[in-house]
């Protein structure tokens, strides 16, 4: 996959199937984007889902408004290798081109099993004071976000991403939910 948008940001993607996704988890992924929707934090935003499944990920396809996803706009992760930059992948859309940075999360940490980015700057803008930043901007999905993603999450489960929008990681999607909740309240 290569984003067009980002010229210098690609993997290669394989598919186990085209079929959609069998999991049952993937409703819970269009309920949170719902949610999120309803809350106003996709307004201005792009945002990005992804749920651990076994030693699977599933994540929301790329160009896929999270405020309006469906059941077929979810891909199940089946493989990434961050050295070669190939994900396997079950779904019938292309990869979200943070993918990447995601799987990484998840396997990086045996407390994470989801993960809620919200790509707003008014998001950003307005928790700013709230939670802490990374410290430096890289592309999207790359090797070098995800360790400063890693890094600033190492004391705690809520970060902002420089000139991005903000991240929030839990063991479940209703704990993300709460955090975002909590912490939009009093941001």
């Amino acid at each position: 996959m290569k984003d067009k948008n980002l010229p210098n940001i690609s993997f290669q993607t394989f598919f186990a199937s085209r079929e959609q996704s069998n999991c049952p988890l993937i409703p819970d992924i269009v309920r949170i984007g719902k949610k999120l929707k309803e809350m106003g934090l996709l307004k201005d935003g792009t945002g990005v889902v992804s749920l651990g499944y076994g030693r699977r990920v599933l994540i929301n396809g790329n160009d896929v408004g999270l405020g309006d996803v469906g059941r077929g706009d979810i891909l199940e992760i089946v493989d990434y290798d961050p050295v070669k930059r190939v994900v396997l992948a079950i779904g019938d859309k292309e990869p979200n081109v943070e993918t990447p940075v995601h799987w990484l999360i998840h396997h990086a940490r045996d407390d994470v099993n989801a993960v809620v980015q919200i790509n707003s700057k008014k998001l950003a803008e307005r928790l700013s004071k709230k939670l802490p930043a990374t410290e430096k901007e890289w592309p999207p999905g790359t090797f070098e976000l995800t360790k400063e993603v890693l890094k600033t999450l190492r004391t705690g489960k809520g970060i902002l991403i420089k000139n991005k929008g903000a991240l929030f990681v839990g063991t479940s999607l209703k704990e993300v939910e709460d955090l975002i909740i909590k912490t939009c309240e009093e941001g």
